[in-house]
């Protein structure tokens, strides 16, 4: 298994557990865009242009709601 397979594997099994800097590696490597940051809120753009608006929890972690929108626009982009 490559680790962008451990990685996507690891976000579908436990998000809770996903660090923030894990969370940018995933939207990276399936195409999403960064665009900007203000503050500790940045934008993300999918390969469709749907933005995704992400920002970390106080102790790095990625915040759960924001992962599972991740997981939504990508499989809506996959249909």
């Amino acid at each position: 298994m490559t680790k962008r397979e451990k990685l996507w594997q690891k976000a579908k099994d436990s998000p809770e557990n996903l660090t923030f800097d894990e969370l940018e590696t995933l939207l990276s490597q399936n195409g999403w865009e960064f665009s900007r940051q203000r503050g500790s809120h940045r934008l993300w753009y999918s390969p469709k242009g749907n933005p995704l608006p992400i920002q970390p929890r106080k102790d790095g972690k990625a915040k759960l709601y924001q992962i599972q929108q991740f997981f939504e626009y990508q499989e809506g982009e996959e249909e």
